[in-house]
């Protein structure tokens, strides 16, 4: 067997684990312990790339801030957090419950406004996302190196929201 059937191979088994972590597109008791380290090492800045950040926000139940890792992709000079799972996820109920206030970490906590993109603007924020979060391929159903127009097709399912500065403070 060739060396690049071998990478093919272990790209695939590795792809396969990531979506079995979340499977029922909810995390699993181990991609939750997973979040959690990340979250914890995101936030200090320790040993994760430089686009890592970990997102605070109120919980809309229980008003506790929820800490939960993900990557800040950018393009056009601006910054944008996807949701790798889709719309019904814990964070981005909590963050449109929240109007958009939220806490980003890496190092210091920045206190932001996350807006959402309309789903018809999407497409090209998905493509440079998947550009630059390795973790979050296995997930989202379209190659990263694929037309603009496949990504049209799904963008509508997997939201992105604009960072920007906050107007007032963080409660």
């Amino acid at each position: 067997m060739d060396t690049a059937a071998l990478w093919r191979g272990a790209r695939a088994r590795t792809r396969a684990f990531r979506r079995w972590m979340y499977r029922d597109g909810r995390p699993g008791t181990l991609a939750r312990a997973a979040n959690r380290l990340s979250a914890w090492q995101f936030s200090a800045g320790l040993l994760s790339p430089a686009r890592a950040i970990t997102l605070e926000v109120r919980g809309r139940r229980t008003g506790r801030t929820i800490s939960f890792p993900l990557v800040l992709a950018e393009l056009g000079g601006r910054h944008y957090v996807v949701s790798m799972l889709g719309e019904d996820t814990s964070w981005v109920r909590n963050v449109r419950a929240a109007g958009g206030r939220a806490v980003v970490r890496r190092r210091r906590a920045t206190p932001v406004r996350l807006v959402e993109v309309p789903p018809g603007e999407r497409a090209a924020y998905l493509k440079r996302y998947l550009d630059q979060a390795p973790g979050a391929r296995p997930h989202v159903p379209v190659d990263r190196h694929a037309p603009l127009a496949e990504f049209e097709a799904v963008a509508a399912r997997f939201p992105v929201f604009r960072v920007e500065p906050a107007v007032e403070p963080v409660r």
